[in-house]
């Protein structure tokens, strides 16, 4: 069986980590291409040689601009690709624009599509993401969904015969690396100047269009975050930096302490380290969860419901809204005592992929 993997973005990276892994113990061949939607070192470079992702077969080099121009980008450059590399399977990744190149490529190709983190909903239409995951979860051939959740929402659009519960992939990587950190395998995170890592601050990441493409409701965030009792170190994404840049807003302020992208061990060992997050990220969320650590997330809503009904994760799309001490309380609430069971899995999501791909007999769609 010949797979191709399309990835581009930072969290499909530690995706591909875990399936990298599980291709790596079989005699299936394993082709990584890499759109670069994200080209910044600290989104890109770094998950690869930190994960011990092999490098890729392919690079496609497509860099930033527009939804169109980016997914049109990735479309014109992988005809060719898939053309010569006619795989058993094309996998897609999650929500981004290189996945919806990605799945478009293939099925006019009529190649079966994988579609990894099938079935998540924000029900959110704003968000670029949420058109990006519907769109190829109704174009894809199968739908390998991470939780029972998402299993609900496809068999809601009628697409239950292409689905089948895998469990979520960041759960394999996610644990791997919490117990390498453990264990003292990695060197202590880079946090920024004037966070004490023996002393207790939150983690913060902020990237969402709907949070910094406005600069009133950008600046009242960042007050939120300076404006907390306890240091907060903010890992801040290119996004973030040159939108506050555009709108002239200082980032660096207060209790706000900035410093650069976190390669993905930094990262969880940040989280361990820290007393909680507060993000607008999707996998930041779940990656939270998984590691016992409260979330606090500027958003209306989230497709990881999961982490809300647990109680280790609270939705709050407008902190400028909630008074000081409210807002306070809120990020540094006491960690909830009930057992949150294992709604992602178990940590073999990936060795699940790799296995549904290999039973599934042709896709869903005639050729």
């Amino acid at each position: 069986m010949k797979v191709i993997s399309i990835v581009g973005a930072r969290p499909q990276l530690v995706k591909l980590a875990a399936i990298a892994a599980a291709f790596a113990g079989t005699e299936h061949e394993h082709v990584i291409v890499h759109t670069g939607q994200h080209y910044d070192a600290d989104l890109s470079d770094v998950f690869f040689s930190g994960l011990g992702i092999p490098d890729p077969d392919v690079h496609l080099g497509v860099g930033s601009g527009s939804h169109g121009v980016q997914t049109g980008a990735v479309l014109s450059a992988l005809d060719p690709v898939l053309e010569r590399e006619r795989p058993d399977w094309v996998l897609v990744y999650g929500d981004t624009n290189s996945t919806i190149a990605g799945a478009l490529s293939a099925v006019k190709m009529h190649l079966p599509v994988a579609h990894l983190e099938a079935g998540l909903r924000s029900f959110n239409r704003r968000m670029p993401e949420e058109h990006n995951r519907v769109l190829t979860d109704h174009s894809a051939d199968l739908l390998l969904a991470p939780t029972e959740e998402a299993m609900r929402h496809l068999a809601n659009e009628g697409l239950a015969e292409r689905a089948r519960l895998a469990g979520d992939v960041m759960v394999d990587i996610c644990l791997r690396i919490r117990d390498q950190v453990r264990a003292g395998e990695f060197p202590a995170p880079e946090l920024p100047e004037g966070i004490d890592p023996a002393q207790p601050f939150l983690l913060a990441t902020l990237h969402r269009p709907d949070n910094t493409d406005d600069p009133e409701r950008l600046a009242a965030i960042v007050d939120s975050l300076a404006g907390l009792p306890v240091p907060v170190a903010l890992a801040a994404h290119p996004r973030l930096v040159a939108r506050a840049h555009e709108h002239g807003i200082d980032l660096s302020r207060g209790n706000l302490h900035v410093g650069r992208p976190l390669p993905y061990a930094s990262l969880v060992a940040a989280v361990l380290a820290s007393v909680g997050v507060v993000t607008d990220s999707g996998g930041l969320q779940k990656e939270a969860f998984l590691l016992e650590r409260i979330c606090t997330t500027i958003r209306p809503e989230t497709e990881w419901v999961e982490t809300v009904d647990t109680g280790w994760n609270v939705l709050v799309p407008d902190p400028h809204t909630l008074s000081p001490q409210k807002w306070a309380e809120t990020v540094t609430r006491a960690v909830p005592t009930d057992d949150p069971g294992i709604p992602y899995g178990d940590g073999r999501a990936a060795h699940n992929v790799v296995r549904l791909m290999e039973e599934w007999k042709g896709g869903s769609r005639p050729v």
